[in-house]
């Protein structure tokens, strides 16, 4: 149609469409098809993987039918096929779904061939293909390796691709379902009893028979079922943690400013080393605004930005200055940050004001960067600073009078 168009408009052409059409069925019958051999596989050694479109079924949230996927895994050399339905996909769901495979088959292939779809591989390439890390995570659970085909190549996984067509116009042809449970008990029904007792028209044989010879291949299903997390990049900050849920874990000194990988669930956080790529923490999983610091990742001795940012506060006042301390002392580096809110109260309230509430915070042994703030919040707003009031950074006037009498004293005759 869009040859037939461009004629149309850029040659004045006269015909009709049904002649470009004509046309074109002929150059393309003439062209010489690229051979391409059935691929023979041992028994257990390889299986194929794909999604298809599966038949409708009612959303219960919308209440309108809408077209499912239909995840098809076949083992290679029986032909044996495992057909699964589900309404949405994403890389947890692709994952679980060879899981069900493999416990409905009871045992798991050496190599999976999959397509390059971005649930399965993060970046298609022949020679280095980026597995999703969830995806690959959960096939070295189970012992298999992810082999996806080459880009724009599909036939590598013809016997997958055979097996949804199969299905679609076979079983689901026209069919709707109001719930997605019917549908799947329907295509177990029709899988038990006719895809797999028929005499597949490649092997000549029955696929039931040729899969009980390749059961006892296949390899041990592991005793637990993989325990699935949430995966991302988080930044070392300069208070030498990374941030999860509202939590803060400690890393190692030298991944300080550095984009790591993390993954966490219910029960543990892990931090994968940005180089090596290998594990380098696990972390039981904290409540929200508290820290995990593990002894061996905390510093041996006070970095010296951390003794200056002591010092200044030492500086606007003795009170001050404990106060800092013992947040410090009590928190390590994990209250840089509140000895830092501390001094910035200074800038609102006044140095003055600061010294009296960390003098209160002192004296009733509640040394928090809370306490200051609350007591400051509350304490009843006095005339504004001048002159005349003392300062800890500014001498009384009587000392600079003291001095200018004495260098304009007048020598004695």
């Amino acid at each position: 149609m869009a040859i037939y168009q461009d004629l149309v408009t850029d040659h004045g052409f006269s015909a009709r469409y049904n002649s470009v059409r004509l046309f074109t069925i002929k150059l393309r019958g003439s062209e010489v098809a690229e051979p391409h051999p059935v691929i023979t596989t041992e028994p257990g050694q390889e299986a194929q993987v794909d999604y298809g479109e599966g038949p409708m079924v009612r959303d219960t949230e919308t209440g309108r039918y809408r077209r499912t996927r239909l995840f098809v895994l076949t083992l290679g050399y029986s032909r044996k096929s495992v057909r699964l339905l589900t309404m949405r996909s994403s890389s947890k769901i692709w994952a679980e779904l060879h899981e069900r495979a493999f416990r409905r088959l009871g045992g798991t292939p050496k190599v999976v061939v999959l397509d390059n779809l971005r649930e399965g591989v993060l970046k298609p390439d022949w020679y280095d293909p980026t597995l999703n890390p969830l995806y690959d995570d959960v096939l070295k659970h189970y012992g298999v390796i992810g082999l996806p085909c080459r880009p724009y190549h599909p036939n590598r996984k013809g016997k997958v691709e055979s097996s949804v067509g199969h299905a679609q116009r076979t079983p689901l042809k026209g069919l709707r379902f109001e719930a997605i449970e019917p549908g799947q008990e329907y295509l177990d029904r029709w899988e038990e009893n006719w895809a797999d007792t028929r005499i597949h028209g490649t092997t000549k044989r029955q696929v039931s028979a040729m899969f009980s010879e390749e059961r006892p291949h296949l390899g041990a299903l592991p005793a637990e079922p993989f325990r699935y997390y949430q995966y991302g990049t988080r930044t070392i900050h300069l208070d030498g943690c990374f941030e999860i849920g509202g939590a803060y874990y400690r890393a190692p000194p030298g991944l300080l400013g550095r984009l790591v990988k993390v993954q966490w669930d219910e029960r543990c956080v892990r931090l994968i080393h940005p180089t090596t790529h290998k594990l380098v923490r696990e972390y039981p999983l904290e409540r929200r605004g508290h820290h995990q610091s593990p002894p061996e990742f905390l510093p041996r001795k006070t970095p010296a930005t951390t003794l200056q940012l002591l010092a200044r506060a030492r500086h606007a006042g003795p009170h001050t200055g404990a106060l800092c301390a013992e947040i410090h002392h009590r928190d390590g580096e994990n209250g840089i940050r509140r000895i830092l809110g501390v001094l910035a109260q200074a800038r609102k309230y006044g140095p003055i004001a600061l010294e009296r509430a960390c003098a209160m915070a002192v004296e009733t042994r509640v040394p928090t960067l809370r306490f200051v703030r609350i007591y400051l919040e509350r304490l009843p707003s006095g005339p504004p600073l001048t002159l005349r009031q003392v300062d800890p950074l500014i001498r009384e006037l009587t000392h600079y009078r003291s001095y200018i009498d004495h260098i304009t004293k007048e020598t004695p005759e």
